[in-house]
């Protein structure tokens, strides 16, 4: 589906993906190693179970998930895996953070992430070693992550919040995330919606209209 660039007043960005270079397998390999072999079952880009939802949206802690992990892994210890947690969370491309800056340059620009504590404090690190920057968040008018905000994609709602607080009409908003599922809650609610997938990249897509 295309983009009516026109049309355009505002960017809503997803993090992982998009933003952060991430591979879920890393993940999924690093806890078969532990000795969970069907944690893909669990947990991937597609889909994932109540624990993970509850962790995203901030009902549990992280000593909560840790715990809720050690039942599948009595041996693995909290740092094994809290780091295989992490597995997945790779790097910031160089120049994506000029990139991002840019894009809010020219349009009001909002992250929409699903994410978690754990993950939060990874590549907020990641982030500090690697620009600047201290968080992501002064990146962007505002950042919605799911574990603060207590919702996450594709349900309707966090959608919704973004557009009411910000007073946004959903077809002159451009969100871009790699999840057709995502995609898919946007369009339901009339947002213009761009399923980023590899090898595209946010440079790609954007670089026409920041020159």
């Amino acid at each position: 589906m295309g983009i009516d660039w026109n049309k355009i007043n505002a960017v809503i960005l997803d993090l992982g993906g998009v933003i952060l270079n991430i591979d879920y397998q890393l993940t999924i390999d690093a806890y078969r190693n532990l000795g969970f072999n069907d944690f893909d079952q669990q947990y991937s880009k597609m889909q994932q179970s109540g624990l993970f939802d509850r962790l995203e949206k901030g009902q549990i802690q992280p000593d909560d998930y840790v715990a809720a992990m050690q039942d599948h892994l009595p041996h693995a210890t909290p740092t094994q895996i809290i780091e295989a947690w992490n597995a997945m969370l790779l790097d910031f491309p160089q120049g994506r953070v000029q990139t991002v800056r840019r894009i809010g340059e020219r349009w009001p620009t909002f992250l929409l992430s699903n994410t978690n504590v754990i993950h939060y404090k990874s590549f907020t690190e990641t982030l500090r070693k690697q620009t600047e920057l201290s968080d992501i968040k002064p990146l962007f008018k505002r950042a919605y992550l799911s574990h603060e905000i207590g919702m996450r994609k594709p349900d309707a709602e966090v959608f919704q919040i973004i557009l009411a607080e910000n007073q946004l009409v959903p077809d002159e908003v451009l969100f871009v995330d790699d999840s057709p599922q995502h995609i898919e809650g946007a369009r339901k609610l009339g947002i213009q919606a761009y399923h980023l997938e590899e090898p595209e990249s946010l440079e790609d897509l954007f670089g026409p209209f920041l020159t």
